[in-house]
């Protein structure tokens, strides 16, 4: 008897685990076709996707993706400004109007809810310039209009170019299971030092030098000195959300900003640095400041990390004990 689940590759796997694997292997298929007709790497378009996927989680103003492509053209763009039919799907009037829509599969319609048109469509956009990485920049900067898109989505494109998958939904708690830590949520909790403040961040207080463990596979951003946090790091995923790590007692050898690092990297150790100029420490016990910041395609905000650690620690645990 299987019950609720079902076994795939070897492995049980529930309904709702299978439906994902299924939609995680349609999107790769339709990367993977638009690469072999085009020449355009598939990890430049699995980027852009996953990047208007997180868009689309992190916004009000947009619903879900219908299918298994997450990109989001809007309906004047596609259809062209001029249009007055801003649903139009017909590929010849569409084109008259100057709008982006393609017919992707054939079918003599460029349907901006149907997968294999959208996708057609964003890589004719990419190819506009060339398959270079340079220019690749030039065109998602002429489609955003945004530095920290292109960047996001740059940096997806390298986590699925050297992992060769696009499954990288993977975390760990911040610092090893079964030591000696502590916290609670202390999440907009004010800070009074330089100013008074809002805590964007869960404090897990443990022993100096404690290994700090980075908690995703994630491009890291920044690496250095805050007169608030300290030596810190900052690391993005694919999610569009910025993992902060603070007060560190400093980093892992030869970690750098722009560095691909996986779930339970070493990038540093529990200290307790900041609070004043570069180097400045023992101004509070040692803890690490742990924050998330979500990026929407507008705007960045933090968001409580507390539940996720809660999360990560529980299945960290759950390791273990196998």
């Amino acid at each position: 008897m299987l019950g609720n689940s079902l076994h795939v590759n070897g492995s049980a796997a529930t309904p709702g685990q299978q439906a994902e694997r299924d939609l995680i292997k349609r999107r790769m298929d339709l990367y993977k076709t638009v690469e072999a007709a085009s020449f355009l790497p598939w990890y430049y378009l699995a980027a852009v996707d996953q990047y208007e996927h997180a868009v689309r989680k992190a916004r009000k103003d947009r619903e879900q993706a219908r299918g298994a492509i997450g990109i989001y053209i809007e309906p004047e763009r596609w259809s062209g400004f001029l249009n007055p039919d801003p649903n139009d799907n017909d590929p010849m009037s569409i084109s008259f109007f100057d709008g982006i829509g393609l017919d992707g599969n054939g079918d003599g319609k460029a349907d901006r809810n149907n997968d294999e048109d959208l996708i057609v469509t964003m890589a004719n956009q990419l190819l506009y310039y060339g398959t270079d990485e340079d220019n690749i920049r030039i065109a998602l900067w002429n489609y955003y209009k945004r530095d920290k898109a292109v960047g996001i989505i740059m940096g997806n494109a390298r986590l699925f170019k050297y992992t060769g998958r696009i499954d990288l939904q993977e975390k760990v708690f911040p610092v090893p299971v079964r030591t000696h830590y502590s916290y609670r949520s202390t999440w907009g909790v004010a800070r009074g030092w330089g100013g008074r403040r809002s805590h964007e961040g869960t404090d897990i207080f443990a022993d100096y030098g404690l290994p700090v463990r980075s908690t995703c596979y994630g491009i890291i951003e920044m690496k250095g000195w805050n007169k608030y946090g300290g030596w810190r790091i900052g690391i993005r995923d694919i999610n569009n959300t910025y993992h902060y790590f603070a007060h560190l007692s400093g980093f892992a050898k030869g970690i750098k900003a722009g560095q691909i690092v996986e779930p339970g990297m070493l990038i540093g150790g529990v200290g307790s640095s900041g609070y004043g100029p570069p180097g400045t420490s023992g101004k509070f016990p040692p803890h690490l400041h742990y924050g998330m910041y979500k990026d929407n395609g507008k705007i960045e905000w933090s968001f409580d990390p507390y539940p996720y650690l809660r999360i990560w620690e529980r299945a960290d645990l759950r390791k273990k004990r196998k």
